[in-house]
């Protein structure tokens, strides 16, 4: 699933030749904050691969929202998120009256 998913994201990726002789920039729609750079089309390609592989590692251990990306979800979810569909109820008394 992981292979899948930075596959597809990289398929998405939009790299731009910048002015001067700088090299290449590279981005991913939708994936914030996530870019490269290098001198070379192929080695920004593989930065960007880098640069997701990090992000994505650094969200999953946060708890950040990751993008859905065709369809493929990492987000992981509570273990009682994943086993209740829907939390117990619960059925409180009043405190005991204390004199």
């Amino acid at each position: 699933m992981l292979t899948e998913y930075i596959q597809a994201a990289l398929a998405k990726a939009r790299y731009e030749l910048l002015d001067n002789v700088e090299g290449y920039f590279g981005e991913i729609p939708g994936l914030d904050g996530l870019w490269a750079n290098a001198d070379t089309l192929e080695e920004c390609r593989t930065e960007l691969q880098g640069a997701l592989e990090s992000w994505i590692l650094v969200g999953v251990w946060f708890h950040h929202e990751i993008p859905v990306i065709d369809g493929i979800d990492l987000n992981v979810k509570p273990e009682h998120e994943q086993e209740v569909a829907s939390p117990p109820k619960v059925l409180l008394s009043s405190p005991p009256d204390v004199r």
